[in-house]
């Protein structure tokens, strides 16, 4: 961002990552097992999308600010589940800008879903969606494209569409090498492959910049749920979304379509724009796209790819729980066992895993795992939790038990327009 001034950046810094982190590092890195974990859940909402969500809206004010742009700013957000809350937690009561986040209905985990609609803030709204997260992201892209032009109003994003949601997301891999160089675990003319969950492929192309920025990566590792949509890909040089879409434990990478992935192909394609937009366009009309053999030993020359579905997750974050004492989150444990598979034919090699939530966003799941009873007040079930493990729930998740539940809206998928025309000037 050298479009801003030095000085501006680090004020966002300090606010962003100071106060809002129950942990000075923001991204500590801890060992277990094979390989080590870098935890990027200590932010307020207890995901690693506090991690660039702290900073956006602080950038966006400074943009608008440099620019001299006097708009009103309508954030429109997608979420499988972790994007929602922190976008909401990050832009609420920020002058000038208003956010309606759209989340499935009966897509994420309890707990993800009342940190949205409990969330308090003068200008927030969450909205439930019947359908997918594809549904809610493709009807979100769609609104931009769509949306008449509103006097005194822009609109932007939180996902990762936005560079500015991505950008932040570099950091925590030049911050976790460096944590592990200056504790001795790793040499400087050593690499650190890294391995990341990851349903809409912004995660890992942050690594993927990083890379190409200099950092010593080896390989950077895709960890995929049953939807294997990327591991496929990444292996075969297909794309295909034509496929059933699978509620898995692992809710906040059941996607189908990665948008993320079309930013890679340009890079792997020697920046050919219309050679992308091609591919994107077939996504859309015949569901599927294919790479040519160049392409495909390009993005091979960077990533490996692996999927795991239910059983394997369970298994995971039991196996790490009983070895190491380490309670992992079902998208994290994606990750830990991909980092198992790789490690069996890549033993010297050095890998991080991005621990991506709270295992306590994931109660359900967590009792299953290590068979604890499950209660169906969610909030009971964190208790068992902590009484079996010593684990305890963070403050941000606990204290959601006694606060009401604010917005309540559920609306058909081609309604997101029609319901942001009909909500956005109470939200900015």
């Amino acid at each position: 961002f050298d479009d801003l001034d030095e000085n501006d950046i680090a004020q966002c810094c300090n606010e962003a990552y100071m106060y809002h982190f129950d942990t000075p590092e923001v991204a500590p890195v801890v060992k277990a097992g094979e390989g080590f974990i870098v935890e990027l859940f200590h932010g307020e909402t207890c995901a690693f999308k506090d991690v660039a969500l702290s900073i956006l809206p602080r950038l966006l004010v400074k943009s608008k600010s440099s620019l001299g742009i006097g708009e009103k700013i309508m954030i429109l957000t997608a979420t499988s589940g972790d994007t929602g809350s922190a976008a909401m937690n990050g832009f609420r009561n920020v002058s000038g800008t208003g956010i309606i986040t759209f989340f499935p209905y009966g897509g994420v985990s309890p707990l993800q879903r009342r940190q949205m609609v409990c969330m308090e803030g003068s200008n927030l709204r969450a909205c439930a969606v019947k359908g997918n997260f594809d549904d809610c992201q493709s009807a979100v892209k769609k609104a931009f494209g769509e949306l008449p032009k509103l006097k005194g109003v822009s609109f932007s994003s939180a996902n990762s569409i936005n560079i500015a949601r991505l950008v932040p997301q570099i950091s925590y891999y030049f911050s976790t090498y460096l944590n592990l160089l200056n504790k001795g675990e790793l040499n400087e003319d050593e690499k650190l492959s890294f391995v990341v969950p990851t349903g809409n492929f912004g995660d890992i192309l942050a690594g993927y910049y990083a890379k190409r920025m200099g950092l010593p990566v080896g390989k950077l590792i895709c960890a995929s749920n049953a939807n294997d949509v990327l591991t496929e890909f990444l292996t075969t040089g297909v794309y295909n979304k034509n496929r059933p879409f699978l509620k898995t434990y692992s809710p906040s990478m059941d996607i189908l379509i990665s948008s993320n992935l079309e930013r890679l192909l340009y890079h792997a394609q020697s920046e050919d724009s219309e050679l992308v937009r091609v591919e994107m366009d077939k996504l859309k009309t015949e569901g599927l796209y294919a790479v040519d053999a160049q392409t495909l030993g390009t993005v091979k020359d960077d990533f490996d790819a692996f999927s795991f579905g239910d059983d394997d997750i369970i298994s995971a974050i039991r196996s790490f729980y009983t070895d190491f004492g380490y309670l992992a989150d079902p998208h994290t444990a994606v990750g830990l066992a991909a980092m198992n598979t790789y490690k069996a034919n890549h033993s010297k090699e050095k890998c991080a895993v991005l621990a991506t939530a709270s295992p306590f966003k994931f109660a359900s799941c967590i009792a299953k795992a290590l068979e604890i009873r499950e209660s169906e007040n969610v909030f009971d079930t964190l208790h068992e939790i902590t009484d079996k493990t010593g684990f305890q729930a963070p403050k941000y998740l606990s204290e959601l038990e006694t606060k009401p539940e604010l917005y309540t809206d559920v609306i058909e998928k081609n309604s997101i327009i029609d319901y942001v025309l009909s909500t956005y000037s109470a939200q900015i």
